[in-house]
Formats: C-alpha cells, sequence, structure tokens
C-alpha cells in the first residue's frame, strides 16, 4: 500500500509538506506543490480517509438519501447533486431509501454511521413523523430536496408546484375544456399533494367546479374516462403517470389534442418524438441539485444561520397535445 512517506520520498519532501499539499493546512510553493501532486499522480496514492476526518474535524463526505426506482427523474437530480459536491471538494455518499419510511430511517442512520458532514433527503410519505425530528434533535446539517414540507426550522430546496400545476389547468380551461382531470401517483408524497392543490386552485381561477371524480390517485387514465361525462383533458402529475396515460390513450385509439388534451409535470425527453408532441412543465433538475448541494455547505459553515425553504419555477415547453 502506497503511503505518505513514500510520497514524500518521490518529491524530495518531507512528510509535514505531503500532508499540507493534501490537507490545504499551510501553504505550500508551487514548484513545491507541483512536485507533490506529479508523486500522487505517479504513485496512486489516495490516503487515509478515516485518518484525514480525525485531523481535519470532517469526512469532506456528503450524504445522499432518495428512492433509486420511484422516478426517473432523481437520475438526472443525483448527477447534479454529485456534480455540485465534486466541484465543491466533497464526495457523495448515496444510498437508496427504497421510497419506504422504515427503509429511509435505516438509510439516514447508515449515512450517519458513516460520518457524512451533512446529509440531503428526498422524504417518503410519512416520513416526517420518524426522520425529521430524529435529525433536528442530533443537529445533523440537513437539506430536503425536491420533496418539501410546510416547516420552517429547516433547509428545503424543490420545484414550485401549486402555480405551476395551477396555469397548466388554466390554459386547458381557456381552450374550451369544462371537464378536466388530474392523474396522481404515490398519495401522500409532498409533490403529489402540492400538485393536487394547484389543480384545485387552477379550477377555482377558470370558474369551474371540483369533481372528486376527475382526480384519480391510482396513477390511471381510465376512472376519468369511464364517466357517463368523462374528462376531455387530462394533467399527468410526473414521468410515470405520463407514461401510463399515453398507454391508456392509445389502448383506446384516442389522438391527443384532438381527442383528449393531455399536459404533464415533467419534461421527458422524448417528448417531442410522439405525436403530437407533448406539453410539458420541465422542472430546473440541475439548478434544483446545485441549489440544494449550496445550501447544505452553507449549513455546515454556519450551523446557526436561518433556515432557507427555496422553490424554483418550472418552465411550460408548450406543444401540440394539449390541442393548440
Amino acid at each position: 500500500m502506497v503511503t505518505m512517506r513514500d510520497v514524500a520520498a518521490l518529491a524530495g519532501v518531507s512528510i509535514t509538506t505531503v500532508s499540507h499539499v493534501i490537507n490545504e493546512t499551510r501553504p505550500v510553493a508551487g514548484d513545491t506543490r507541483e512536485r507533490v501532486q506529479k508523486a500522487i499522480d505517479e504513485t496512486g496514492y489516495t490516503g487515509d480517509a478515516i485518518a484525514r476526518s480525525l485531523v481535519m474535524g470532517g469526512t469532506k463526505s456528503l450524504g445522499l438519501a432518495v428512492s433509486l426506482v420511484s422516478h426517473p427523474y432523481f437520475a438526472e437530480l443525483i448527477a447534479a447533486i454529485e456534480s455540485e459536491a465534486t466541484r465543491s471538494g466533497y464526495s457523495l455518499v448515496l444510498i437508496d431509501t427504497r421510497d419506504t419510511p422504515e427503509s429511509e430511517q435505516a438509510a439516514v442512520r447508515m449515512l450517519r454511521s458513516r460520518r457524512v458532514d451533512g446529509l440531503l433527503l428526498t422524504p417518503s410519505a410519512g416520513a416526517g413523523n420518524q426522520v425529521l425530528p430524529e435529525l433536528k434533535r442530533l443537529g445533523i446539517p440537513t437539506v430536503l430536496v425536491d420533496r418539501l414540507t410546510v416547516a420552517k426550522d429547516i433547509d428545503q430546496v424543490g420545484p414550485e408546484n401549486v402555480q405551476a400545476t395551477s396555469g397548466l389547468v388554466r390554459h386547458l380551461a381557456e381552450l374550451g375544456h369544462r371537464r378536466i382531470g388530474i392523474v396522481c401517483g404515490k398519495a401522500g408524497v409532498a409533490t403529489t399533494e402540492e400538485r393536487i392543490l394547484g389543480y384545485r386552485l387552477g379550477l377555482g381561477r377558470a370558474g369551474l367546479k371540483w369533481d372528486e371524480a376527475l382526480v384519480s390517485q391510482s396513477g390511471w387514465l381510465a376512472p376519468l374516462l369511464d364517466q357517463d361525462d368523462p374528462a376531455t383533458a387530462v394533467v399527468a402529475a410526473d414521468h410515470l403517470v405520463t407514461v401510463g396515460m399515453l398507454h391508456e390513450a392509445r389502448a383506446r385509439g384516442l389522438k391527443l389534442g384532438t381527442d383528449l388534451a393531455v399536459v404533464a409535470y415533467d419534461e421527458v425527453e422524448w417528448a417531442t418524438l410522439i405525436d403530437p408532441p407533448l406539453t410539458t412543465l420541465a422542472q430546473p433538475v440541475e439548478e434544483i441539485g446545485r441549489t440544494a448541494v449550496k445550501l447544505l455547505l452553507s449549513r455546515i459553515a454556519d450551523p446557526d444561520r436561518a433556515p432557507e425553504t427555496i422553490r424554483l419555477s418550472p418552465s411550460l415547453m408548450h406543444r401540440q397535445s394539449c390541442g393548440c
């Protein structure tokens, strides 16, 4: 195993100098730093992260607890978070929560056992009753990502859901639709609840009455179509729901934008490949990921600063599936 002593011998400097270069604990002359870095590259020296954390008082690592199976959009979010963490000199430890409170609590405790400097968390439905109070009680620097709470005592960053979904409904209403439905994913998830709230707000602003029969929280389009007075337009509340809706519409021989107007929250890479192209709300995923890391590093640097809630607005990708 390559040691710091090996690096020092190859670079012709002391072990202390190598330590200062690696840990940035003291300024080192440029040419000396270059020789040390060259020796590190040649030997493949990686150091002892555990020993370094004892000296530096931190592991220079951030934990990310998120479901890896519930939503394709999380892959893009994870990439943005990892990129920003790396740029800031931190490594990322990723653990799957499986989108259940029990697995989430185990994941968070595993990250704590790794002594991460801070934690990024996308809460599962019902997680607030277990995980968040524990993190607050222990004083773990934490930022909630994507799925936010109404709490004012924790940092969080995610998409703006209410006004954005309201705008989708109003757009459909302006096209003349009076039976506008919404198909949602998992009940109890913050983003689902907020988008339903936005749907209801949009109906009110358009002068339309709330009809519970036009809300499907099963993820299926069929309940909205199998009615005496079926929906003529539908909001898909997320990526997975959109896929299911398109399959159902095709199975019924419905032409998007003509037989059924469809708009979706979440941009998908194939939105312009279907006929007609899909009208969507594109979340600023990269910005959400970058902002989450910056918030967490600010919390680590200043544990006593006031918590922030940041909501970033999605962009309307106006295409033809809405009937325009």
